[in-house]
């Protein structure tokens, strides 16, 4: 489990695609990493598979491969870094799982002065779980919707976290990884159990 509050930035220093899925190797600080430990790469859970002096690897199965764009990625490529929430551990975020429910799109980036305006594309299927003031996971960052409409949403991006993310690198068609808000999946799940349809 993940808070969305991203600690650090990492490379990719190489990619392996296989029939089977796809090998990522990330230079970053591994301090304390060990293997089978998980690891957040831009919002996608994944499980280190070795760790090396500045680096560790890990592998996307063909699932992951299909869900998101990681596999596209090339060396040199930004990612987001975050470890998993420990249990004493402050919780600044939202709960984010890492599993990433659709890779989408930046419609609109606007530098507003003191922040940034994202505007990105709703995946389908995802509607009813975007609120204006509820949280959304974009690569990884734990996001408030601040705006929406019945194909787009916008969120605030301060400087903070478009300093230490990747969003600084967002341009327009770029693509991010979405995850709605776990606690909107439980709450319509729960009301279809009760009620039936929603």
């Amino acid at each position: 489990m993940y808070t969305g509050v991203v600690e650090t930035t990492g490379t990719v220093r190489r990619i392996d695609r296989l029939d089977s899925g796809c090998r990522i190797e990330v230079a970053t600080d591994t301090d304390g990493l060990e293997p089978e430990d998980s690891i957040g790469i831009s919002g996608v859970c994944l499980t280190v598979e070795a760790v090396g002096d500045g680096w560790f690897r890990t592998f996307l199965s063909a699932e992951t491969v299909d869900r998101t764009y990681l596999a596209a990625l090339d060396s040199g490529t930004a990612v987001n870094v975050e470890r998993p929430m420990a249990a004493a551990d402050r919780f600044d975020g939202h709960l984010v799982k890492g599993t990433v429910d659709a890779t989408t799109e930046v419609v609109a980036v606007t530098d507003l002065g003191e922040d940034w305006r994202f505007t990105v594309d709703i995946p389908d299927g995802y509607e009813q779980y975007l609120v204006e003031k509820g949280a959304v996971a974009l690569d990884g960052a734990s996001l408030t919707v601040c705006e929406l409409s019945t194909e787009t949403f916008s969120v605030a991006v301060v400087p903070t976290t478009y300093d230490v993310t990747t969003l600084s690198e967002k341009t327009v068609g770029d693509p991010l990884h979405f995850e709605a808000d776990l606690l909107a999946k439980y709450a319509e799940r729960q009301s279809v159990l009760t009620h039936g349809e929603v």
